[in-house]
This record gives structure tokens, C-alpha cells and sequence, in this order.
């Protein structure tokens, strides 16, 4: 199975089809199991995460072509860990986005788990800030880097220090999201650069990249930036075009 990231932006109708490669997955997985209708936990820790779960639940929904859903909606509260209950005999998760540092925290408890359950074979769907904690490394949402500033900021409020904190473990580079939207393929670049990270994709919105046991596949409108420290430098490609 395989893990699938999309950079934000993905909340209308016409996004479904970008969550459908996920949904196909969590169906396979259910009928390994013996069941007709896949149970897929979906977790927002966003400051409305009551609305953003059942919106991610619909776009799920939205993209099956088989049975019903089964969904397990969870909406976090700040400074609150997710249990494991929330993601207990499962056939997908989907995780929501958000303060990336809220969205990280909530889950570190479970980190353990979800790593086991993605080996054992339930896909991951990581949207927004659920994409950066995917990583073995998850940045942060810090806009500097030594003081200096590497991406944009709110006029008149100095950014933080961007920092690397702990993530699932499901990809070994970091995973940058609203890349072209936001201007961060700036942030990602001097993140490699500096050596804070030893590599990162920057994935555009409306954008999902999945990856499994083969190549590494791009769906939606936007890219997927790849961005690798060389000599004397950092090298820039895009993966899918």
C-alpha cells in the first residue's frame, strides 16, 4: 500500500479525484480483511476540525466508486492527543491539515502505530500539514533560517526559526506543501542547503504525490519539486512533468 500526499488546496468537488487512488487502496485493503465496506479514519486538528473532518470525509466519499464508506471522524483539540482508538482496525487514514506543530503533536502518541499499520498495508493520506508529518523529519512552521528570512512573512511580524521535529517515519525527505502557492520551494531549498534536512519534495496544491513500491507518481494540476543538496550547491528539478 501506499502513502499518499496532497499540498493543500484539494476542498472542492472537483479535487475527488485526486483522493480516488487512496479510497481504491483503503477498498483493496478491506477485502484482505473480509469486509465490503472499507472503515477509513479521518483526523482533523485544525482549529475547526469539526467542519474540516466531515469536509475530507465528503471529498472520500465523493471519490469511492464501490460501496459506502465506513467513517471514523475525529476532531482533535489542541494541547489533546489523538488515542489509538481513533485509528483502531482500520483499512485507510486520512489526516487533515493545519498548525503543522498542532497536527504533529496531536498524533506523536500514535506515531508508533501508524507506522506499523501503513507496513501492515493501510494506506496514509496526508493532506497540508497531515503531508509534512509523513516524513521521517517534518519541518516546521518557522520562515527562518539563522535570522535570515527564507520564506514569506507577514509584514511587521518576524517570523520563527524554522525547526525539524520528529515525524511518522512513512518517507525518508522532507515534505514541503503550498509550494508554488506560497512561495516556499525558497524555504526548502534553504532548509537543504543548510544541511537542516538531506533532502525534501515540495508538492504544489492541488497536487498528490503517491508513493509506493514503484516510481514515485504525481496526479492534479500543479508539480512536485525536488530538491537535493549537490556540490556546491542545491539542485532544483520537478518530478512529473
Amino acid at each position: 500500500m501506499s502513502v499518499h500526499l496532497i499540498g493543500g488546496g484539494a476542498t472542492t468537488a472537483a479535487d475527488a479525484a485526486l483522493y480516488a487512488p487512496f479510497v481504491a487502496e483503503a477498498f483493496l485493503r478491506a477485502t484482505r480483511v473480509g469486509r465490503v465496506r472499507p472503515r477509513v479514519a479521518v483526523i482533523s486538528l485544525h482549529p475547526e476540525a469539526e467542519e474540516k473532518a466531515a469536509a475530507l470525509g465528503e471529498l472520500l466519499t465523493m471519490a469511492r466508486t464501490g460501496p459506502a464508506l465506513e467513517l471514523h471522524l475525529t476532531a482533535g483539540t489542541p494541547g489533546e492527543p489523538i488515542g489509538l482508538a481513533a485509528i483502531a482496525d482500520v483499512d485507510g487514514i486520512a489526516v487533515g491539515g493545519g498548525n503543522v506543530e498542532n497536527v504533529r503533536a496531536g498524533l506523536e502518541p500514535v506515531f508508533d502505530e501508524l507506522r506499523l499499520l501503513v507496513a501492515d498495508g493501510v494506506p496514509y493520506l496526508g493532506v497540508s500539514a497531515g503531508a509534512m508529518i509523513a516524513a521521517e523529519g517534518s519541518l516546521g512552521s518557522g520562515s527562518r533560517i539563522g535570522g535570515v528570512v527564507v520564506s514569506p512573512e507577514d509584514p511587521g511580524e518576524p517570523g520563527d526559526e524554522l525547526e525539524i521535529e520528529l515525524g511518522i517515519g512513512l518517507i525518508d525527505v522532507a515534505i514541503e506543501v503550498h509550494v508554488a502557492q506560497r512561495g516556499m520551494l525558497s524555504r526548502l531549498v534553504a532548509a537543504a542547503e543548510s544541511g537542516l534536512i538531506a533532502g525534501g519534495l515540495g508538492i504544489d496544491e492541488r497536487t498528490a504525490l503517491i508513493v509506493g513500491d514503484g516510481a514515485l507518481r504525481v496526479e492534479g494540476t500543479g508539480s512536485v519539486w525536488r530538491v537535493l543538496p549537490s556540490e556546491g550547491g542545491v539542485l532544483v528539478s520537478t518530478i512529473g512533468i
